[in-house]
């Protein structure tokens, strides 16, 4: 397969522009044009030789068409490309007022100033940013961490490539007769049963379930060495979470982080966050997460992913609280609670049974990579359904946005509903629920329901995102942490007074439980979103500072 390429189009300064990009000459392709219509039929010849574009970098004035109607004609041969503008110095500022809108509806990714020197390293750190962000979203990456031999794309095969996925582990699902498949295989009896996986200095493992993958890579409680006690343990690695272990580490205090899925929770399935503070061009949730995750491992952190907390055993008297799971205990002084939230199943038994073949809980980004020519389905109208449309319309020829109420504008945030009213791939339907569903042997059909008339219609669709809202699950914890009625744990004055001490509410993210923390999603009464929960996540750790000191 070819070098992916980067297309380069000025009609000035193109010359400029090829110099700036020579150091990516080695790995990538580089690419000119000096205009639209040039850059047009250049990128249909890559394709056609079986190459793709990576990145359009284009000078923001071209002689044959305005650079946001360029961008949409290249985008509908290649719309995994990255798009960015490279304004020249004689024009960034007149023309950024113009091009910056275009930016916030998702026209494209970056507006910046062409480099006039070498060593542009601000300029080169949003290209290598940008060209990151697609090298993770790619069918099949090049350079691997775990390999995944399968003949078929079943369930398992996809929850095990998507829980990689979001730990930023890149891996590849090779068939049984290639020759990555047949190296994986040899690690194995003859009677072996797909799917088989390998992982770069780890024993190979033929797993049933995405924690026997999870075991395998990293481990489980019991599996090191955790001190008796420690200050803290963490249950739940989405923003919250992290943020409580980052802060909590960096100020001396032990901690232990255990996630019953991947690092960053329903955040690290997110294809990109736009409106998080310090990241003007957005980022994805998976790369958040790890970024987060690799702070708190530098301050000390310990992290256990793929296992769910079975039960927690409230301590007192001098007596830790207990956290079991099915790999191992972790005893701890104190406990934050960020366990985050599940989406609300559909509860249409005929699409149920169809979950990991054409119906996905999720954005499911591993997922979304097989969905190339097919007409999808997401059903949601929160920020989370929005992220997962655009995110989709790079690879489906049709998304649909279904919910049951008039509009979007109640439920989401205003710039992704503008990018989603100005991609071509995408539309909204209003007032509509998802009756029935069925297919041979996966997704193929959907029957809707317009819920105003009752009219049933039925529509084509290989590929069904449920992204339907939250719903807490804690029937682990303990009946003296007190939940509402919901079942969303209750904290500070939202505690009932009977549970107040000497008339006074616990602290503002406590339980009822002294010692016993609650942050973000599964806390009673949070804003459901990545920046607060990181706002809670930070905030929890001087009110555990307190407890731990009031108890020494």
């Amino acid at each position: 397969m070819p070098d992916p390429s980067i297309v380069l189009v000025s009609e000035t300064h193109a010359e400029q522009l090829l110099d700036s990009f020579d150091r990516y000459a080695r790995e990538y392709d580089l690419r000119v044009a000096r205009s639209c219509g040039e850059a047009l039929e250049l990128t249909e010849g890559i394709r056609a030789g079986g190459g793709t574009v990576a990145l359009f970098v284009s000078d923001s004035r071209l002689p044959d068409a305005q650079i946001l109607q360029a961008f949409g004609l290249w985008r509908a041969v290649v719309p995994t490309a990255r798009r960015m503008i490279a304004a020249h110095f004689d024009h960034f500022i007149a023309d950024a007022p113009g091009l910056r809108a275009g930016m916030a509806k998702g026209k494209y990714d970056a507006y910046l100033l062409m480099p006039r020197g070498t060593r542009d390293e601000e300029f080169h750190n949003a290209v290598t940013d940008l060209l990151s962000d697609w090298g993770s979203t790619v069918a099949d990456p090049e350079v691997v961490s775990v390999k995944i031999v399968s003949p078929v794309r079943d369930a398992l095969t996809m929850a095990i490539r998507d829980y990689l996925d979001r730990m930023g582990m890149a891996s590849r699902v090779y068939e049984p007769d290639s020759d990555g498949g047949k190296y994986v295989r040899a690690m194995f009896s003859p009677d072996a049963t797909y799917p088989l996986v390998y992982a770069h200095n780890r024993n190979p493992v033929q797993p049933t379930s995405v924690r026997d993958v999870a075991a395998s890579v990293f481990g489980v409680p019991e599996d090191f060495v955790v001190e008796d006690v420690v200050d803290v343990a963490v249950v739940g690695g989405g923003p919250a979470g992290l943020a409580a272990a980052v802060y909590a580490a960096s100020e001396g205090l032990s901690v232990v982080v255990v996630e019953a899925e991947a690092i960053g929770g329903q955040a690290g399935t997110s294809s990109m966050i736009r409106n998080y503070l310090g990241f003007p061009r957005g980022i994805s949730g998976m790369r958040l997460a790890q970024r987060a995750r690799n702070q708190a491992l530098r301050f000390g952190t310990q992290f256990f992913t793929g296992w769910e907390v079975t039960s927690l055993e409230p301590g007192g008297d001098d007596k830790p609280h207990v956290l079991r799971s099915d790999g191992g205990e972790v005893r701890a002084r104190a406990v934050v609670i960020s366990t985050g939230v599940a989406y609300r199943k559909l509860g249409v038994d005929s699409v149920e049974d169809l979950t990991g073949n054409g119906v996905y809980y999720g954005s499911a980004m591993t997922a979304a990579r097989e969905m190339e020519g097919y007409d999808v389905v997401v059903v949601g109208g929160g920020n989370s359904a929005g992220q997962a449309a655009i995110h989709l319309s790079r690879y489906a020829r049709s998304v649909t946005i279904m919910v049951r109420r008039p509009d979007l504008a109640s439920t989401m945030s205003q710039y992704l509903v503008s990018e989603i009213d100005h991609n071509p791939a995408i539309s909204v339907q209003p007032c509509a629920e998802i009756a029935e569903g069925g297919g041979d042997g996966r997704l193929q059909w959907l029957d809707v329901r317009d819920t105003t008339t009752g009219e049933v219609s039925r529509r084509s669709a290989e590929g069904l995102f449920l992204l339907l809202g939250a719903e807490p699950h804690c029937d682990w914890l303990p009946d003296s942490v007190a939940r509402d009625d919901r079942g969303f744990v209750l904290t500070g004055r939202d505690v009932p007074k009977a549970d107040w001490t000497d008339g006074l509410p616990p602290d503002n993210l406590a339980t009822t439980v002294p010692g016993v923390f609650a942050a973000s999603d599964i806390r009673s009464g949070s804003m459901k979103r990545v920046a607060s929960a990181s706002g809670e996540g930070a905030s929890v750790v001087p009110l555990v500072h307190t407890f731990l000191t009031l108890g020494e």
